[in-house]
């Protein structure tokens, strides 16, 4: 019994075995678990975003090489082109990846919920919805030679953008069916195939252009950016064709189950989504605009196009991301794990702000010799060198702002995402950036200033969102929203059975 005693109090006695070495101390061994969990989770989420960045370098390769061929042009047809096709971002494919967006949240819980007939449901109403949102965006793209010259556009520019939205019409439609599929897929940890279908039809995108601009012009180069997404389109129908096939995921049925009160719930998440995808896009978009009016107007636009693709490069790592920890928080919500949730969100941020910072350094050191692979003007470059820094600060910041963007469309409450960019960009950092461009005569660096002062504001109260999340009760909303079958509830040592007979979007 001695000897026992002395064991348990740590102290080895005679007749027992002394290891040569005594074991960890519980730091260590909580230390080693934790580092373990962080890789595993990392492993996860690699698989997931690895294939996204590819996608989205891929899309901005696209959208570089029809630039490149409008060029090729003429001056008039590549202001007419990318105005044009500034417009259709701006009214058009804003709208409907934003619409798109409610996908995210529903699927990946329905898909950690097991539930393929929400799944189904919701694949098709996005669909519907997509459709029906193209009537209204072709109607202004139709008309966009008016609207353009009412707001001071010149007038053969104006009609040059009208011919190459008209022939991008069928874009509408087919955008329609990409956007959903790749919500579809991604929201369930399916992202190798997206990735593909986009490398393989960006190969097929110079050879289209080269033929198409020769035979019809500026017509053919807009002809061939909805023939690259078709291109994309199809594999996926039949990826998603097959695996549903092959893993009988038919006979769960709930294609054409919709309800008005299913529809009303979609379109209620929807709103918010699609305003701060909006937001975000013509944020942008607005700074463009106010960059035109300075009094050094060419040499800034010229600026802040050449830092601006750079940051296109970052934004296909921040949004692949951003999707990322917003499939696998809701997918783990969905699956009733409000743990792993947490682990997931936490992780995926701390991996942002690493990310942020390389990002940032990255931009910084290629400050140099960036702007002379866009232009052989002097004040270009040096402008170019000057506005990187400021720009790589921003990137620091923007990094974790979009993973955040991400977590709390995993929870479903994309109004949070909405509030910070509402009081972030449009209360804070336009006003901010235009005082400190034309009053205090800073110029484009004074629009920087603004916009990351505007950034950080965002990020801060996105911040404080996530950190006041209850992961528990998100857990149990995502049954309310993805389940239909029944649900173990532990409330601590009371167990009840609630059972959800219908699933709701």
């Amino acid at each position: 019994m001695s000897a026992i005693l002395k064991l348990e109090e740590g102290v080895p006695s005679e007749k027992t075995f002394q290891p040569t070495s005594s074991p960890p101390p519980p730091v260590q061994k909580w230390a080693a678990s934790f580092a373990g969990i962080m890789l595993l989770e990392l492993k996860v989420q690699r698989k997931i975003a690895l294939p996204l960045v590819a996608m989205n370098l891929a899309w901005f390769a696209k959208l570089a090489i029809t630039t490149a061929f409008l060029g090729r042009l003429g001056e008039l047809r590549l202001a007419g082109g990318a105005l044009g096709f500034t417009f259709a971002n701006v009214t058009g494919f804003s709208v409907m990846n934003g619409l798109c967006g409610a996908m995210e949240p529903i699927c990946g819980q329905a898909y950690g919920a097991k539930n393929f007939k929400l799944l189904h449901k919701i694949l098709l109403m996005a669909i519907f919805l997509l459709l029906l949102a193209t009537l209204p965006i072709a109607f202004f793209w139709l008309n966009v030679d008016k609207l353009l010259i009412y707001f001071g556009q010149q007038k053969d520019i104006s009609l040059v953008a009208k011919t190459y939205l008209l022939y991008l019409l069928p874009d509408l439609v087919i955008t329609s069916f990409l956007c959903p599929l790749k919500a579809y897929l991604s929201s369930q940890g399916i992202t190798v195939p997206i990735m593909f279908s986009s490398v393989l039809a960006l190969c097929f995108h110079v050879p289209i252009n080269i033929l198409l601009a020769k035979a019809k012009g500026l017509e053919g180069v807009s002809m061939s950016v909805w023939i690259t997404d078709l291109l994309v389109v199809i594999p996926l129908a039949l990826y998603v064709f097959m695996i549903e096939n092959s893993k009988e995921r038919w006979k769960e049925g709930g294609w054409w189950d919709q309800g008005i009160s299913d529809w009303l719930r979609l379109l209620k998440l929807c709103g918010p989504c699609c305003l701060t995808t909006c937001f975000e896009w013509w944020c942008y978009e607005i700074l463009v605009l106010l960059t035109g009016r300075l009094a050094n107007a060419k040499q800034a636009v010229g600026v802040l196009a050449i830092v601006l693709n750079f940051d296109y490069l970052l934004y296909s790592v921040m949004l692949s991301l951003a999707t990322s920890v917003s499939t696998r928080v809701s997918n783990e919500l969905g699956a009733n794990q409000a743990a792993t949730a947490y682990r997931s969100a936490y992780v995926s941020l701390a991996v942002s702000i690493v990310s942020g910072c390389i990002g940032g350094v990255v931009m910084v050191a290629a400050r140099g010799i960036w702007g002379p692979l866009f232009s052989h003007d002097q004040g270009i470059i040096r402008g170019v060198k000057k506005s990187m820094p400021l720009m790589a600060l921003a990137e620091v910041v923007n990094f974790p702002l979009a993973v955040c963007g991400g977590i709390v469309r995993g929870t479903a409450r994309p109004c949070l995402g909405l509030y910070a960019n509402l009081g972030g960009f449009y209360l804070l950092a336009l006003p901010l950036g235009v005082v400190l461009a034309f009053k205090a005569a800073l110029g484009l660096g004074g629009l920087l200033i603004g916009f990351l002062v505007g950034m950080v504001t965002c990020l801060v109260l996105l911040l404080i969102f996530v950190t006041r999340i209850d992961w528990g009760e998100e857990a149990g909303k995502a049954q309310t929203l993805a389940c239909d079958r029944d649900i173990v509830r532990v409330d601590g040592n009371h167990r009840s059975m609630e059972t959800t007979s219908n699933a709701q979007v």
